[in-house]
């Protein structure tokens, strides 16, 4: 003779306790993931002449966790980009759902000579979207050769302040401070770092990157 079914609440209250376990699963997994930064730039992101394991991304990841802060870095770098053509992507690159964003655009647009007015509103575009999305940004920035002259000069050394106060960013104000112009620091082309001198820029640059993360 079969058992008698039991109806009562031992059923919906078991599976109320299994659909609320696996809730508070999902959502532990979720917190412990690191948090993303997305590093938006161009060649000396992307790790031109460089095997890949030595981008200046995958080495400031691991700066950062060896020093005991958890990231997830993620190289959104093009060689030959311009500040136009981040802006241009900017929305796709959006789709990683970073935290943090590192801007580290311009180096082409000087190499190009391109009007610094529209350089400052390509970056001013990229930052007023990463604001909207409540991304927190490090703007890290370029200096003008003398070359260009100095009203060029004077106008493209200004921006990068002058968005960050806008935008109220933290500012790294050279992101080839240590590598620039050193031979020894870069590959024959004398523009792009090395692996010695993408060491150098994760030395001087991660102390900025913990402090962004570190933002609550």
């Amino acid at each position: 003779m079969k058992s008698p079914k039991r109806f009562g609440l031992y059923g919906p209250i078991t599976l109320l306790f299994n659909v609320l376990a696996a809730l508070f699963l999902l959502g532990a997994a979720h917190a412990a993931e690191p948090p993303k930064v997305l590093m938006l730039g161009d060649s000396i992101t992307a790790g031109y002449g460089l095997p890949p394991e030595d981008a200046l991304p995958v080495r400031l990841q691991a700066y950062l966790n060896a020093a005991g802060v958890p990231a997830k870095i993620i190289n959104a770098g093009v060689s030959g980009d311009t500040t136009a053509g981040g802006r241009a992507r900017l929305g796709w690159a959006l789709a990683e759902k970073p935290d943090f964003a590192i801007v580290a655009l311009g180096g082409n647009d000087l190499l190009r000579g391109l009007d610094p007015k529209d350089t400052k509103a390509n970056l001013d575009a990229i930052l007023a979207e990463l604001k909207a999305k409540k991304v927190k940004v490090l703007l890290t920035g370029m200096l003008a050769p003398p070359n260009l002259g100095r009203d060029y000069g004077t106008a493209f050394n200004a921006l990068y302040p002058d968005l960050a106060k806008k935008y109220a960013v933290a500012l790294y104000p050279f992101l080839l401070d240590g590598v620039a112009m050193d031979a020894a620091m870069n590959q024959g082309d004398g523009i792009h770092p090395s692996r010695k001198g993408v060491e150098v820029l994760v030395q001087r640059l991660g102390p900025a990157v913990k402090n962004l993360l570190a933002d609550p």
